[in-house]
């Protein structure tokens, strides 16, 4: 019952998507294989599917799990992937994870010679900050070996201006700044505008982070990233496609952001040049579509906030809210998105309703909605 629900709630979803997309490479810059601690996995075939789903050739930059098999140094789950990426037929670009902790730049350099064309860092998950005295040695072996480093940048980090410190040490490392780079977008957007390779991937929960993203650093340097298990390649591409289409990105940059840039970057090619941010730092918005926008924000953080294992109901009461906006008698002109978001959220309702119900399809409706809210071309005043 709950994969019908889903499937006819997110059809329009994929239709639309057949309109919004360009005819060009798709590559996921943020994935992962195996098992995680949380009791996240993903099977190289879960991958595959789920990235046919967006098209039949697309790619993805991919990497171990928080491995419960992580020690010594992450070998074990980085020789894995480095085994899925070769069975895989070019769809599966391999990163090694490392652990500043466990000898990183031995595994770096043993990955690396077997095939991996990035690192993966994750300092809260693995518990560092970068002051640590092996992030020198790290970004050190990066740049002799011209691969980029992919950093978690999103949810349970503290400031992070030792990072910036260090991409400035090291400008000739590309540097892929995860999840929107949300735990200090404002420094990073100022701090880095210089620096001639670092691009901030979109796998983040809200479309404020990624319009914000917009209006902060150069089109050129945004890539479009799902962070599955944790999301999905398709509504992490609706929400790129959806905000590429509000800020006015033309064919050639949203080819760019699709995977234009993150393909240079594994290559070991720079970037494109870099145009100035798409969208103004003031923007207008619905009234309507901005209260919806605020209580899924809301429904969100209750669900996964104390997580995980996620608190479904607790969401119930944010998602109710916003359908209590979209049943305006007087909806003006975004009476046709409301409709759309309503029919949404009823379904991700129905699925918190049944027993043993997977989080993330949940997640990917209410985050679907909130894309719908905050790009609907209307007017201000509605």
């Amino acid at each position: 019952m709950s994969g019908t629900v889903y499937e006819d709630a997110i059809a329009p979803l994929a239709a639309e998507l057949a309109g919004l997309a360009p005819d060009c490479p798709i590559v996921d810059a943020h994935t992962h294989l195996g098992l995680d601690e949380d009791g996240r996995s993903l099977t190289p075939d879960e991958l595959i599917a789920a990235l046919d789903e967006v098209g039949s050739s697309a790619r993805a930059c991919v990497f171990p799990l928080h491995d419960p098999e992580r020690h010594p140094a992450y070998r074990l789950p980085n020789d894995r992937v480095l085994a899925w990426a070769r069975e895989a037929g070019g769809r599966l670009i391999p990163f090694c994870r490392l652990d500043p902790a466990d000898d990183p730049v031995t595994e770096a350099r043993r990955a690396i010679a077997a095939g991996a064309r990035g690192i993966k860092l994750h300092p809260r998950a693995q518990e560092f900050a970068f002051d640590h005295h092996a992030a020198d040695s790290i970004f050190s072996a990066a740049r002799d070996a011209g691969v980029p480093i992919l950093i978690h940048a999103g949810r349970g980090m503290g400031r992070m201006d030792a990072l910036a410190d260090l991409a400035l040490r090291f400008p000739e490392v590309p540097l892929i700044l995860a999840h929107a780079g949300i735990a200090d977008q404002g420094m990073f957007a100022t701090r880095l505008a210089e620096h001639p390779a670092v691009v901030y991937d979109t796998s983040t929960f809200s479309t404020m982070d990624v319009l914000e993203l917009f209006a902060r650093v150069p089109a050129e340097r945004i890539v479009f990233a799902s962070d599955i298990p944790y999301g999905r390649p398709r509504t992490g591409l609706y929400l790129v496609l959806r905000v590429a289409a509000y800020a006015g990105l033309d064919e050639a940059t949203c080819a760019l952001v699709l995977g234009g840039t993150i393909g240079a970057l594994v290559e070991g090619r720079p970037p494109a040049p870099a145009a100035p941010p798409r969208l103004p730092a003031a923007r207008a918005v619905n009234g309507r579509l901005a209260r919806v926008n605020a209580y899924l924000s809301t429904a969100m953080g209750a669900m996964l906030g104390g997580g995980p294992p996620a608190d479904l109901p607790r969401g119930s009461q944010g998602i109710s809210l916003a359908r209590s906006v979209c049943r305006d008698p007087s909806p003006g002109d975004a009476g046709e998105a409301l409709a759309r978001i309503d029919a949404m959220l009823a379904a991700a309702e129905r699925l918190i309703g049944e027993a043993d119900t997977d989080v993330i399809p949940i997640v990917g409706l209410i985050g679907a909605a909130g894309v719908i809210a905050a790009t609907e071309p209307v007017g201000a005043d509605g």
